[in-house]
């Protein structure tokens, strides 16, 4: 059956736990209880992800304020001279309730309403948008949590799955399916890497804003979708060959960042090209024509399946569109030597996205 057609016969809460949604033909939750030797995958074990992921929270605050920025000001990382902003009511009620950037013809009703001149008005826009913008530290002390996170992930999680890269015997896997003993710390693992991303949903509002924004909310909702449904229908390899796949990728990006807020110009340009040659290799290569082929061909017998595919192919999307903005960088910045934004590159709105904002002041 279905996944549809067994919530419409069973009811949402219990047509979603039904073992038919879940576990392959013959298999049901009851092959899954543990024993005082033996500890199988239990989906309620995932609600620890929310004491977890405000347990990340405080752990980041900590670091960012007794690490992350005490390195910063011995790396030297400094934040620009911001223009000051002389008060005006008129301007600043328009900037809070009707935008930042006013129109032409708004420029003109807020020239006879404040007595400034439109070249006036428009500068202290441009200076009240500079004002707002996320300081380099900021910036800093974020790149370097990140970092820190990816870095004891990846290596440990790769460290974890050495053995089943190289010689795990995938007919037997798959023989035993679901009934796979798990390991306690691959438990946590997951649980840790589950956390860690609904951290960053949270916090989104908080961090700094760059334009592929959005973007990033639907790559964390994929993210945690695709961790919970491979928990729950026991491809636990199988979703970390995919976190791995990401991870390995993510912590050079960050790594290049923080170069970068230093102005060390050509140490950021060199991590940056080995960040760019990963992650196409990871994301363009590794990803749909190893990973997602070996998914489609190994793992559609379960009815779950369909759901986790769409949010595989939705991850893939946005790794060409990441990808098309990195070729494009490197096209336009390192090649041809252009610069991405002139001399009013602080008053945007927003950041770029995670790659255009390294080619920055290159």
């Amino acid at each position: 059956l279905s996944v549809p057609t067994i919530l419409t016969r069973m009811g949402v809460s219990e047509g979603f736990w039904h073992h038919e949604c879940w576990l392959p033909p013959g298999a049901i939750w009851e092959d899954l209880k543990e024993s005082a030797d033996i500890h199988y995958l239990q989906p309620q074990h995932l609600l620890l992800c929310f004491p977890g992921a405000l347990l990340l929270i405080f752990v980041r605050c900590v670091f960012e304020r007794t690490i992350a920025l005490p390195l910063g000001r011995v790396l030297g990382v400094s934040d620009k001279q911001r223009p000051k902003v002389q008060a005006n009511a008129t301007l600043e009620g328009f900037y809070i309730l009707l935008g930042r950037t006013p129109k032409k013809e708004e420029l003109v009703s807020l020239d006879k309403q404040s007595d400034l001149t439109v070249r006036k008005v428009e500068t202290w826009f441009w200076h009240q948008r500079a004002q707002d913008q996320p300081r380099l530290m900021k910036k800093f002390c974020e790149a370097s949590w990140r970092f820190t996170f990816y870095c004891t992930s990846f290596f440990p999680g790769l460290a974890l799955l050495y053995d089943k890269l190289w010689f795990w015997d995938h007919t037997v896997y798959w023989l035993k399916f679901p009934q796979q003993p798990l390991s306690p710390v691959l438990g946590w693992f997951y649980l840790l890497e589950l956390s860690f991303y609904c951290s960053l949903v949270a916090t989104l509002p908080f961090d700094v804003k760059r334009k592929d924004f959005k973007e990033q909310i639907i790559h964390h909702i994929a993210t945690i979708t695709l961790i919970f449904v491979s928990y729950c229908a026991d491809m636990i390899w199988f979703g970390m060959i995919v976190m791995l796949v990401h991870d390995a990728s993510d912590y050079i990006l960050e790594l290049a960042k923080i170069p970068h807020y230093q102005k060390w110009k050509w140490v950021c340009e060199a991590v940056f090209n080995v960040f760019a040659g990963d992650f196409i290799i990871s994301r363009l290569v590794i990803f749909p024509l190893i990973v997602y082929y070996y998914f489609v061909t190994k793992v559609s017998l379960l009815p779950i399946s369909p759901l986790v595919s769409a949010f595989l192919v939705i991850l893939q999307l946005l790794h060409i569109f990441w990808s098309y903005v990195i070729i494009q960088m490197i096209f336009n910045v390192i090649l041809r030597g252009e610069k991405r934004q002139d001399a009013r590159s602080d008053t945007e709105e927003s950041d770029g996205s995670e790659a255009e904002d390294l080619a920055k002041n290159k």
